[in-house]
């Protein structure tokens, strides 16, 4: 019996370049039995990553690493069921926030913001490493920096709270990112001027799949804080404002 060569995969070069599930084996209509697998598996640990709590304790040690003090309140949804049936409430700070806030008020340049969002497990690995790389670039021009806060069961616009109830000019939040079938650990910065109860998404800046098989911390921190500066210097954010990559962010003078 002769062996026959295996078929060419004109997809196999495609699939270096990305994790997207491109040109999946089939057997007659339906996928084969591997790749149905694989997307089974997905599935799940989507499924996880939106139902895994976050250890607020673990984090705030691992914050602290890198200096100052981590506070760590709750939004209004008690519960994670809550949070993902009331967006509503994880926008909007737990009774009780206030208080743990108040004391540090002050005037900041900027507050930064962790919230476990919808992938706990994102900030859980990320939000350290991305922190290390921002914190030591706004200190070297500078910037008040307000303590950092941990967020359960938060929104983004939680972050336009907080950073009210601080006193800073410009918050940016790290959240977890609704997970994928490719990336169950995504995590989003969103950026914004002058927040408060008037910010809309159009307000905002968001830098996102931060994550090493996404933006490489490196890379998200530099954006983080040239975004954060460009703020500062045109006083607006969002819209307004562009990710330009290759143009700076800030005019040169």
């Amino acid at each position: 019996m002769t062996n026959r060569p295996a078929p060419h995969d004109p997809w196999s070069a495609l699939r270096t370049l990305t994790s997207a599930r491109i040109g999946l084996a089939r057997a007659g209509a339906s996928l084969a039995t591997a790749p149905l697998l694989d997307l089974r598996l997905a599935e799940a640990r989507a499924r996880d990553a939106v139902h895994e709590p976050l250890d607020a304790a673990r984090l705030a040690d691992d914050l602290a690493a890198l200096g100052g003090q981590a506070l760590t309140v709750a939004s209004a949804a008690q519960d994670r069921q809550t949070y993902l049936m009331r967006p509503d409430l994880g926008r909007r700070l737990a009774p009780g926030a206030d208080a743990v806030l108040a004391p540090h008020g002050g005037s900041y340049d900027v507050a930064l913001v962790v919230a476990d969002g919808l992938s706990a497990r994102a900030v859980q690995m990320h939000a350290t490493p991305l922190l290390a790389g921002v914190l030591p670039a706004l200190h070297a021009v500078g910037w008040r920096i307000a303590p950092l806060v941990i967020v359960r069961h938060g929104r983004v616009a939680i972050g336009d709270a907080i950073a009210a109830a601080l006193g800073a000019a410009c918050v940016a939040i790290l959240i977890g990112e609704r997970p994928g079938l490719s990336a169950p650990d995504s995590m989003g910065a969103y950026l914004t001027w002058q927040p408060g109860p008037h910010a809309t998404d159009a307000d905002r800046n968001c830098i996102s799949n931060i994550r090493p098989e996404g933006i490489g911390y490196a890379e998200a921190a530099q954006k983080v804080a040239n975004l954060l500066r460009a703020m500062q210097m045109r006083r607006l954010s969002g819209v307004r404002l562009k990710d330009e990559a290759g143009g700076p962010l800030i005019e040169q003078r």
